[in-house]
């Protein structure tokens, strides 16, 4: 008989959006936009305190569409983390843009605000400054926004923030998702709330949103019939995703304790022994979506060892994300790093890996997940 699997996170029903998937079906309503819609973009924008929102169907769309809005085109640089998922930046190059990837500190493993500045004095000294930054705050952290911030202002460059993975996570005192001139999240099924795939796109600029609205839902012109004068996409969240979505929302908090939870436990577990969780600056309260990890640069163990160990036990874990300047795709693009031979991003991937950190696991389970890991560095 198989085991029961533990995964590295998955969804988690409230029970709570049955809700309001039902008075979609009672109002005949289940195709795109209608009352969950509208009702998600409300409460999501107030949780965050960005007035404006629109639902998209991925965290992606709503990059794709934050660049168009930001003027991106043929050969315009965009920065972006290098440490995260490819789609912080595969939408560069739908806009047949030129990705520029910076890479992280060590403090909180996002964009490196040292880095970024030197990025941007190249940019100006080619007189060709990027049309967009994409700051990333990964794994449920913030990246350090005082800084970048400054840098951004410095050089008149806009920030899009790709909150994905951070809905409820703070910098400072501040809630992730206020501080691009446009902002992401994702509800992909794996992230702390879920419309089983689905995303937002935020902003304090009304029009922003309002253009986004237009080429989320074909680029329809105001005519009796269907008439197009610009491109226009499928972009838009089902009225029933959306419904999901709300239910989710309102576990959010509650989601965000057992992350926490989840997080110390592991802490406590390990040590002493020569392993060490994803650092939290004094500056972050992050939403601890995944526990992360790198092995301690004397230990000759590499993640793949605690990955196979753990997946024989039908366990999930992951590597790191795989730095984006190190990819077949994106190698030829530029990148920014204090030390390009010893930077960090790589240096976290062949170190990290991800914890399971699924909100349905119970203690028992992580502590069999911890028990592999310190097996695993036990002879080591």
């Amino acid at each position: 008989m198989e085991k029961s699997k533990i995964y590295l996170a998955a969804p988690h029903l409230s029970g709570k959006e049955i809700l309001f998937i039902q008075s979609a079906l009672d109002a005949n309503w289940v195709a795109p936009l209608g009352e969950n819609v509208e009702l998600f973009e409300k409460e999501i924008a107030s949780y965050i305190g960005a007035p404006y929102a629109a639902a998209l169907c991925s965290g992606t769309a709503a990059i794709h569409l934050a660049l168009k809005w930001l003027g991106v085109g043929d050969n315009d640089y965009v920065f972006c983390a290098s440490l995260t998922f490819a789609g912080s930046c595969n939408p560069i190059l739908y806009e047949r843009a030129r990705p520029v990837f910076i890479d992280s500190e060590r403090a909180s493993w996002n964009m490196c605000p040292q880095a970024l500045e030197q990025a941007l004095l190249w940019a100006q000294a080619q007189g060709k400054l990027p049309k967009a930054a994409i700051v990333v705050n990964l794994y449920g952290q913030s990246a350090d926004y005082q800084p970048i911030c400054a840098l951004c202002s410095r050089f008149g460059v806009p920030i899009i923030e790709d909150a994905a993975e951070s809905l409820g996570a703070r910098y400072k005192d501040r809630q992730t998702g206020n501080f691009g001139e446009l902002s992401i999240f994702s509800f992909n099924g794996n992230k702390i709330i879920t419309t089983s795939g689905g995303g937002m796109l935020l902003s304090k600029n009304k029009d922003a949103i309002a253009k986004a609205k237009f080429w989320a839902t074909q680029a329809r012109d105001n005519y009796p019939y269907y008439h197009h004068t610009e491109l226009g996409y499928n972009y838009r969240l089902s009225n029933i995703s959306a419904g999901i979505g709300r239910g989710q929302f309102l576990a959010l908090e509650e989601r965000i304790a057992k992350k926490r939870r989840i997080y110390q436990r592991y802490a406590d577990a390990f040590a002493g022994l020569p392993i060490t969780l994803m650092p939290i600056p004094d500056w972050s309260k992050p939403n601890y979506w995944l526990s992360c990890a790198t092995l301690d640069k004397e230990c000759k163990l590499s993640p793949a060892v605690i990955i196979q160990a753990l997946a024989k036990e039908n366990i999930e874990a992951r590597h790191i994300w795989k730095p984006m300047h190190t990819q077949p795709l994106y190698c030829s693009y530029p990148f920014f790093s204090l030390n390009k031979e010893k930077n960090v991003a790589d240096d976290i991937f062949t170190r990290g890996f991800c914890l399971p950190s699924d909100t349905k696991m119970s203690t028992e389970q992580q502590d069999k997940v911890a028990d592999i890991v310190k097996g695993c560095l036990q002879y080591v």
